[in-house]
């Protein structure tokens, strides 16, 4: 694992398999070489295209928050709900930190670099940019499936537990800053 995805995600050691943690990281070391961003644009841009030009928010704050976010969620569910429901926390947590790795693709920036969705993203959206580049990395199948569920594509598919967590998390997250009622001055 390089020292630069380990700088990004630290969160990659909360993943006890060690092939799978490897391969999750394989996975952002292959976005990174094949993108025009950079792990300090991710640290600089914006984390949604759709919320306006002040979002203070970065790609980075978002994606670590839904990470963190979704292993307490996971946590709270494997504690209270009596085996019932079991999660995979490796598979979650993996899921999670690869859930928008294909916006390296899916992005580009302009002369002044402010980001934009590139050419590629307009054919190919990052959840399935994201499932090919975490197939080149070898994730198994309930991995690449959380990707691909992740987003509004997934709503076409029966998804997972942990499919379904990471694609609360990231919503709950994300649509207040698109679809916030705004009560007031």
């Amino acid at each position: 694992m390089t020292e630069e995805v380990f700088a990004l995600w630290p969160e990659l050691n909360w993943i006890q398999n060690e092939e799978l943690r490897n391969k999750t990281a394989k996975t952002w070391e292959l976005a990174l070489e094949r993108s025009v961003l950079t792990a300090q644009d991710l640290n600089r841009i914006p984390f949604t295209l759709l919320a306006g030009p002040d979002l203070k928010v970065t790609f980075m704050d978002h994606k670590r928050s839904v990470v963190h976010i979704v292993r307490d969620a996971g946590e709270k569910i494997n504690q209270m709900y009596h085996g019932e429901l079991k999660v995979d926390m490796d598979v979650l947590i993996a899921g999670a930190i690869l859930a928008d790795v294909g916006k390296l693709l899916e992005y580009e920036l302009d002369n002044n670099g402010k980001v934009l969705q590139g050419n590629y993203g307009k054919y190919l959206r990052h959840p399935f940019s994201g499932v090919s580049l975490a197939e080149q990395a070898g994730v198994p199948a309930e991995v690449c499936h959380i990707i691909a569920a992740h987003a509004d594509e997934g709503n076409m598919i029966k998804r997972t537990t942990e499919a379904y967590l990471v694609h609360h998390c990231d919503f709950m997250t994300f649509l207040p800053f698109k679809d916030r009622l705004k009560i007031g001055g």
